[in-house]
């Protein structure tokens, strides 16, 4: 029998070595999967996402309040300074506004206000909520439950003087006498 020779080992470490990475590669989508299940713990726990509140709240209330003919300043001063105020289409101010919570749709609104000149020519807007409803929209996670009672009954405040007695007063230290004499503000 021959003794076994390099050449003739290559091909069944080719095969080896072919087998090995495609085993990894088809593993690459499942190893993604497994690391995110593995971080949320099964996702039973999911990571702390903070709120994300870009740009202008405007409110229906305020769209309201706006006027044709009015001036810049005036509606700067109800809607706030603009996101978008573009050199090239200077007759035209966005309000964009962009909201994103864990858990929930992200929110998105849109209003422009168009001039002719420095007066208001017209206002195009999504459908917006009043100012009620989206404070309403930003409680939603709050619960209803119950507040805490604040008030101690009788019974609980003389169970806590029981535990925690008083301690023995002690006489406060006499104050230093006050100097008779200052010294002068000015040399003489």
């Amino acid at each position: 029998m021959m003794p076994e020779t390099y050449l003739s080992r290559a091909p069944r470490a080719a095969a080896v070595a072919l087998t090995v990475s495609a085993a990894l590669l088809a593993g690459c989508s499942s190893l993604k999967d497994m690391g995110t299940s593995m971080s949320t713990l099964g996702g039973l726990i999911t990571p702390y996402k903070i709120d994300i509140l870009q740009g202008n709240v405007v409110v229906r209330e305020q769209v309201q309040a706006l006027q044709t003919g009015m001036p810049r300043e005036q509606v700067q001063a109800i809607l706030g300074t603009p996101l978008v105020a573009s050199v090239f289409h200077a007759n035209r101010w966005d309000y964009v506004f962009t909201f994103k919570r864990q858990g929930q749709e992200p929110q998105m609104r849109r209003v422009t206000v168009f001039f002719d000149g420095d007066a208001l020519a017209r206002v195009e807007a999504d459908e917006l909520p009043s100012e009620e409803e989206f404070v309403a929209s930003l409680d939603v996670r709050r619960t209803s439950a119950k507040p805490p009672v604040l008030e101690a009954t009788e019974e609980q405040l003389k169970a806590f003087r029981d535990k925690n007695p008083a301690p023995a007063a002690t006489p406060a230290p006499a104050p230093a006498p006050a100097p008779t004499s200052y010294p002068p503000l000015e040399p003489r």
